[in-house]
């Protein structure tokens, strides 16, 4: 199908007037407070599978103890862990923050870095974090997927997968790069409001003329 008949220029355009009222996810509100690209890429590590009002103040407790990958590096797992309880993972995700902050001394001078090559070198980063950091800390070209953006996508009929990964590649050829580094906060926001997992909001939508409904078997 061409990319011209997946109505990107009418949907996306609807869709970033109407999350504009509504509260816009964790990662976009960090970078909004404070535009700096290790608290970007530590309050990404948080959010995965993480509520944002948890996400929120767990950050919030870890930033006003630790600033900086050197000051971050200081503290021990455990008080990490303390610190960020109880986000999901909280365990493994402390491990996580101290070795990337660790890396991030020994090979990038305590800087994170621009690119989403040498992001994805980092032990602990995904595409979906390295996306986001270099999209929200750098204002670069990318494309961030989670699970929001997964199931919209495929509901929308944009892309037809199973994985995020997979959704990453296929809006990779089919996405206006216009959109590339917004599609992420606006569907995030649309999803966790009105295009929801079960029983999405329907009669809510702004867009729903112009959706397939795949997938949906039971809608509000």
């Amino acid at each position: 199908m061409n990319k011209n008949n997946y109505n990107f220029y009418i949907i996306i355009p609807i869709l970033e007037k109407t999350v504009k009222e509504l509260d816009a996810p964790i990662v976009t509100r960090i970078k909004k407070e404070d535009n700096d690209p290790f608290k970007i890429l530590i309050g990404t590590i948080l959010s995965l599978r993480t509520k944002d009002k948890t996400t929120d103040e767990a950050s919030k407790r870890l930033f006003a103890a630790a600033k900086t990958p050197e000051e971050m590096a200081k503290l021990s797992t455990e008080e990490i862990q303390k610190l960020i309880y109880p986000v999901g993972f909280y365990k493994r995700k402390a491990q996580e923050i101290k070795e990337i902050s660790e890396m991030l001394i020994e090979k990038y001078n305590g800087k994170v870095p621009n690119s989403l090559d040498e992001l994805l070198k980092i032990k602990g980063v995904g595409r979906k974090t390295a996306n986001l950091v270099i999209t929200e800390a750098f204002d670069q070209y990318g494309i961030c997927v989670d699970t929001h953006v997964h199931r919209i996508s495929n509901r929308l009929g944009w892309v037809k997968t199973k994985t995020p990964e997979q959704t990453e590649m296929a809006l990779r050829k089919v996405l206006p790069k216009r959109y590339w580094k917004t599609i992420n906060p606006i569907l995030v926001t649309f999803g966790q409001n009105i295009c929801k997992p079960v029983s999405p909001l329907c009669s809510s939508c702004p867009i729903v003329s112009y959706c397939p409904k795949i997938g949906v078997k039971k809608f509000r």
